[in-house]
């Protein structure tokens, strides 16, 4: 057996550790969850420490585990939750706060503030976003605003930024300060055009340009860990669903993937030229390597496997969150209820940062089990509202979709998702699809693998869902949904008082 490829995987929830072997096997994971913090209504934090302890653990776990001497490993390639801010001492190596979670809608308010000053058409020109709490921009600016003299150090180079990327790269390479373009793009204030970061947008959020990491390729050595007494390189990094994107091998122009995890996110490779949305989608970098980029455009849903873990933790209707297809089966449809899970507000294609949870159709009737399916139902809908965005934007008409992340094991799931698309759904034999894309990405760099041909040579099918569903059922079903959405749009938008103090 040839050099075995190192993933780590850090999650919104989970930090993770996955060996893959020159064939792509996978001969040994670990994971570990960590602790979730909500200080307020619409607040989501994590502690930066534990990030970085939970995976190093995990790591060093895998590889004790599996049994593979650490020599053998030729690289280590990192993908990891986006977004996600943090902020920390350049001498001291601590955060200044706790990494502020790319759900966290604290900074709305700020959003805000820059659309009515006038910025929203240069967000959308320059990075390819759309003027969100979701991303790091506003996230920064508040850590720099709400803890006393951050912004200072920060002017002089001695608090730096990073997502969750750079972050572990500093902290497993000993000070190396990067993050590659994947990554960058998501923060709101990286020209994906010009491939630097935009003055405008960093003096109109009062951000320090000595703060911000090097923006490096996708697939290039990094720096060195030590690993068990041995010197491994890190050398690949991407935000978790471009790493799925290329995981699933989707390397040309109309190849798509959806990923089922805490949230969804849906990505079409659109190949060297940047597709302007104007149907509420994202236009973003799918990756930087051998001296170019290849673009593409993004749908964001907030709140995808998370609804059946709300079901779960919050509303105790599941033990397990794998009990959800066992329910769902349960009944034959719905009953008519429908369920947005508008937690955190609702991305694309509507980015209405006040919509909230939803459920509608309830009759004395509904049983727990037309919630549990509702549930299912819902991140199957919001994957049809990307799709149809996205064949707007690019005039290019779905003929499969790859999907991976953990609920696509959900056989229900799949088969109503292919039903709702009204095309097959491919599902990987390694379903680990963001892990598998940082191991290729450091392997490629590493000369594990020669070339992408070689990559996709050894990619596998698995099982294909092909759509049953008749058309005029599917029609009705999708117009509920859409009625159903409109409920719950604008929600938590602060309402004025009139003169008597009445709302």
């Amino acid at each position: 057996m040839g050099p075995y490829v190192l993933a780590l995987d850090q999650g919104t929830t989970t930090s993770r550790a996955i060996l893959f072997d020159s064939a792509q096997n996978i001969v040994g994971s670990a994971q570990k969850e960590f602790t979730q913090f909500y200080p307020r209504e619409g607040w989501v934090e994590h502690d930066p420490m534990e990030i970085y302890s939970s995976q190093l653990a995990v790591m060093t776990e895998v590889i004790a585990q599996s049994g593979v001497p650490p020599r053998r490993i030729a690289a280590i390639g990192i993908t990891n939750q986006r977004e996600t801010t943090i902020l920390w001492d350049r001498e001291t190596g601590k955060p200044i706060y706790n990494a502020i979670v790319w759900q966290c809608r604290r900074t709305a308010p700020l959003v805000d503030d820059l659309c009515k000053n006038g910025y929203a058409g240069h967000i959308k020109k320059a990075t390819g976003l759309v003027p969100d709490a979701y991303f790091s921009a506003t996230k920064i600016k508040w850590i720099l605003d709400e803890v006393p003299g951050a912004r200072e150090k920060a002017a002089r180079g001695d608090i730096l930024f990073g997502t969750v990327d750079s972050w572990l790269i500093w902290k497993l390479c000993g000070g190396v300060h990067v993050t590659d373009y994947t990554n960058a793009s998501r923060t709101m204030l990286y020209d994906i055009h010009k491939l630097r970061w935009d003055e405008e947008l960093l003096r109109a959020l009062d951000i320090p340009p000595a703060c911000l990491p090097t923006v490096c390729e996708s697939s290039q050595v990094y720096g060195h860990t030590e690993v068990l007494g041995h010197s491994i390189p890190v050398a690949g990094m991407a935000g978790d669903q471009q790493a799925a994107l290329f995981g699933q091998c989707c390397f040309e122009k109309g190849e798509s993937k959806n990923t089922y995890g805490t949230g969804c996110f849906l990505l079409m490779n659109t190949g060297a030229e940047a597709c302007e949305s104007k149907n509420g989608l994202l236009t973003t970098i799918a990756m930087g390597r051998g001296g170019t980029v290849q673009y593409a455009l993004e749908g964001s849903i907030f709140v995808g496997g998370a609804v059946i873990q709300w079901l779960r933790d919050e509303m105790h209707l599941l033990d397990e969150s794998r009990d959800a297809e066992y329910y769902a089966r349960k009944v034959d449809d719905t009953g008519g209820v429908y369920l947005v899970p508008a937690f955190t507000g609702l991305g694309a294609p509507h980015w209405d940062m006040y919509a909230r949870g939803t459920i509608v159709g309830i009759t004395r009737g509904t049983k727990r089990e037309h919630i549990i399916r509702a549930a299912q139902e819902a991140i199957a809908y919001q994957s049809y509202d990307l799709v149809q965005a996205m064949e707007k934007d690019t005039g290019l008409a779905l003929h499969s979709l790859k999907v991976d992340g953990g609920a696509c094991r959900d056989a229900f799931l799949m088969q109503f998702q292919a039903d709702m698309l009204g095309c097959p759904v491919v599902r990987p034999v390694v379903r680990e699809s963001t892990a598998l894309g940082a191991a290729y990405l450091a392997g490629l760099a590493c000369g594990v693998w020669q070339n992408l041909e070689e990559i996709r040579s050894l990619w596998r099918q698995d099982v294909v869902f092909a759509p049953a569903m008749a058309a005029a059922q599917r029609a009705a079903l999708l117009g509920g949904w859409q009625r159903a959405v409109q409920r719950s749009l604008g929600w938590a938008r602060p309402q004025k008082e009139n003169t008597d103090g009445e709302v």
